[in-house]
């Protein structure tokens, strides 16, 4: 992992693909309570297209750098990740989003799309469905460092973790290793627990309902890549969503569910390389 200091506090991200890479950058966000090792076989299957990718670890509740005095409001996290954009001096990127990273990277685009060229959404939040049920009670379940660490002690447990309690409504089949890493921050850092609160605390319907209105104003291509046995996210809440940008592809992946990364790593490298080819939105 390679780390970068920014305003808000130090990020860890993964690099894949060739530095000299004649394709658009890539840029992964994930959602709450994960890392950005869920893009791990998209980014391979890109690398080995040729396209540079980061997958950074945003702090979410998963991170292992905590960030204290953050915003870490979902504005506030949008406005870290176009940090990350900046400090890199990533231009023409093709952001993509999954769950709740889906919400931020529209939050991305609605603060300034300027450094984003294209967009690829997989299953994730939009206008009031954030998040959906039932993670909307999980998530007030976890609103306090206290309450998010007693709730989340029963996830140690791998068949818990696995369960339709844990991640299982999210993925056919997880990695328990990396369902276990992505839990033990919150467990063990009281400070990155502080962080995941902030940000489930500022979670608002209204606000990115409101987000949506402004949608149609990105002009790249979008594209929504969605997995169609979601019982959280379902196809008609991404069709919407298709509809709320104006012009935007929606491409079903029969089968997968919520983390689309995990359960369709090759079709969905294959969307992002090919919507690469498109022509970015005007500056």
């Amino acid at each position: 992992m390679e780390m970068i200091d920014l305003p808000h506090g130090t990020v860890s991200y993964r690099a894949a693909g060739p530095e000299d890479a004649a394709s658009p950058p890539v840029v992964f966000v994930h959602g709450f309570l994960v890392d950005g090792s869920l893009w791990t076989g998209v980014a391979d299957r890109l690398a080995d297209k040729g396209v540079r990718s980061y997958a950074p670890h945003w702090p979410l509740g998963s991170h292992r750098v905590p960030v204290p005095g953050a915003d870490q409001s979902p504005r506030g996290v949008a406005r870290q990740i176009l940090a990350f954009l900046e400090a890199l001096d990533l231009t023409d990127v093709t952001l993509i989003g999954n769950d709740t990273g889906g919400a931020l990277c529209q939050y991305v685009v609605d603060t300034d799309a300027s450094r984003v060229g294209r967009l690829v959404l997989t299953n994730c939040d939009a206008f009031d469905t954030f998040p959906p049920f039932p993670f909307n009670v999980i998530f007030h379940l976890l609103k306090g460092p206290r309450r998010l660490r007693f709730n989340l002690l029963p996830m140690r447990l791998r068949p818990f973790r696995h369960s339709v309690l844990g991640f299982g409504l999210l993925a056919r089949k997880f990695d328990p290793a990396q369902s276990r890493a992505w839990i033990e921050p919150a467990l063990t850092d009281a400070a990155v627990r502080a962080d995941a609160v902030r940000f489930l605390r500022a979670v608002d319907p209204g606000d990115l309902n409101d987000v949506s209105t402004r949608l149609a104003g990105f002009r790249g291509p979008v594209r929504l890549v969605w997995g169609t046995a979601d019982r959280a996210f379902k196809p008609a809440l991404g069709r919407r969503l298709a509809q709320a940008f104006g012009d935007a592809e929606f491409i079903e992946i029969p089968g997968a569910r919520t983390f689309v990364p995990l359960d369709a790593p090759q079709a969905l490298a294959d969307q992002i390389a090919s919507i690469g080819d498109a022509a970015p939105s005007p500056s």
